[in-house]
């Protein structure tokens, strides 16, 4: 049991480096340990899904999490991982993008079990009274110039083109303050993050050393990459976000489910909860059959259920099975309208004046004249016939076929599909 946390996140590839004492620290007590989150969002996304398992595996393994939402640092800017400085946010901004992290962060931790009940806490609340002079008496004199200047995130700037301001080359003592003031009022001896911000953390560490002669400790994990060299957690239309309103549900599963052999045995033990024993069961099942795709089939369940809901996983795999599968005209109307518009996302569409399905509308002449779906009313005719054209995933073998409003999904939509992977959407207005 004592080195059980450890030995969760190392079959998981979630450890980078650790300090030395770690493990005796977590064997002979129940310890307190926080990550901290940078509210440049209203919402998460699915890079921040590492740091938010890490603590989950810490509740699980009888522990104490924190997440701090950094509204303070926020306001500075963390150089690590990056080349140029960033635009600041406004005070109002950042309350706002605290508001809705805090809200997702809820979703994944236990904030009601006793003494290892989660805590979210706001650096803000213990910087907004500190005023400058006293950061530098109380903090500033017990890490040098040196120690700084030694660190990764400020050599490489330093080394670059644009240099860094003293804003954001002060951020690793404000990091490092706040696991000191996390160490004196909440306990925490522990600070866990990827590996870019290792030398922020053990500037805590070195602070509470120095500034409360006390031991504290640092975990770092690996920072997630791809298989193919391209970067984790970006497609082509941007980053894949928490918030369904950003990234739907479905877009989400299919993220997932696109995901390389390589890529997936490895997102599976970093991003879900299935133990050892079932991820190598899923692995063997993959290795035999390739071509059933077991491994990402079961991780964008997992990980679609863990961040939204089992219901938004089923309609995603309704979705994915009318799109790629054998979906049926029932399958069909019991998606929402935010799935299906998802799911048919860069698919042609027309709009249509609704009024044209008063006395039912020809549907040669719907395909060939009020819409392009088809060049001409000979090639519609030529491709209802063979039997190559169907309406909400019922085939078309009617020339005379007329389109009402009762064909109508959602009472606005109708979706077409021409040969076997060509799909157009009709929008009744």
């Amino acid at each position: 049991m004592a080195n059980s946390f450890i030995e969760e996140l190392k079959w998981r590839g979630l450890v980078h480096d650790f300090t030395p004492g770690i493990e005796e620290q977590l064997g002979k007590e129940m310890t307190h340990g926080y990550i901290g989150f940078d509210p440049t969002s209203d919402s998460l996304h699915i890079g921040n899904l590492v740091p938010i398992m890490m603590l989950k595996h810490l509740q699980i393994h009888g522990h104490k999490p924190f997440a701090l939402v950094g509204g303070a640092t926020g306001m500075i800017g963390d150089p690590s991982g990056k080349s140029a400085e960033r635009n600041l946010l406004s005070e109002e901004t950042l309350q706002f993008n605290q508001a809705g992290i805090k809200k997702q962060l809820e979703k994944f931790l236990d904030f009601d079990c006793g003494a290892s009940s989660a805590e979210i806490v706001n650096n803000y609340d213990w910087f907004k009274e500190f005023n400058f002079l006293d950061f530098l008496r109380d903090v500033g004199k017990h890490i040098t110039v040196n120690y700084m200047m030694a660190k990764d995130s400020v050599k490489k700037r330093l080394e670059g083109d644009s240099g860094i301001s003293f804003t954001e080359f002060s951020y690793q003592l404000v990091q490092g303050y706040d696991y000191y003031w996390l160490y004196k009022n909440k306990n925490c001896k522990l600070q866990m993050g990827a590996s870019d911000q290792w030398g922020n953390i053990v500037t805590g560490t070195e602070l509470i050393r120095r500034k409360a002669s006390g031991d504290a400790f640092a975990l770092t994990a690996p920072l997630v990459t791809k298989a193919d060299g391209t970067k984790f957690g970006k497609t082509e239309s941007g980053s894949v976000w928490l918030d369904p309103k950003r990234t739907s549900p479905y877009h989400f599963f299919q993220f997932w489910m696109n995901a390389s052999d390589v890529d997936a045995s490895r997102y599976i033990r970093i991003f879900t909860l299935l133990p050892k024993e079932e991820i190598e069961t899923i692995e063997l099942q993959q290795s035999e059959a390739p071509h059933l795709r077991a491994l990402q089939k079961r991780l964008a369940e997992e990980v679609t259920v863990l961040v939204h809901s089992r219901a938004d996983y089923e309609q995603a795999l309704e979705a994915t099975e009318l799109l790629f599968g054998k979906g049926t005209t029932e399958s069909l109307t019991t998606l929402s309208e935010e799935t299906l518009l998802a799911a048919l996302e860069g698919v042609p569409q027309f709009s249509v004046n609704k009024a044209e399905l008063d006395n039912g509308m020809d549907i040669v002449e719907l395909l060939a004249v009020n819409t392009a779906i088809f060049p001409s009313k000979s090639e519609a005719k030529k491709m209802i016939v063979a039997g190559g054209l169907s309406i909400n995933k019922e085939k078309i073998d009617g020339l005379e076929t007329k389109i009402h409003t009762s064909h109508l999904l959602k009472d606005q939509f109708l979706l077409v599909q021409k040969g076997k992977k060509n799909y157009f959407l009709i929008h009744f207005k």
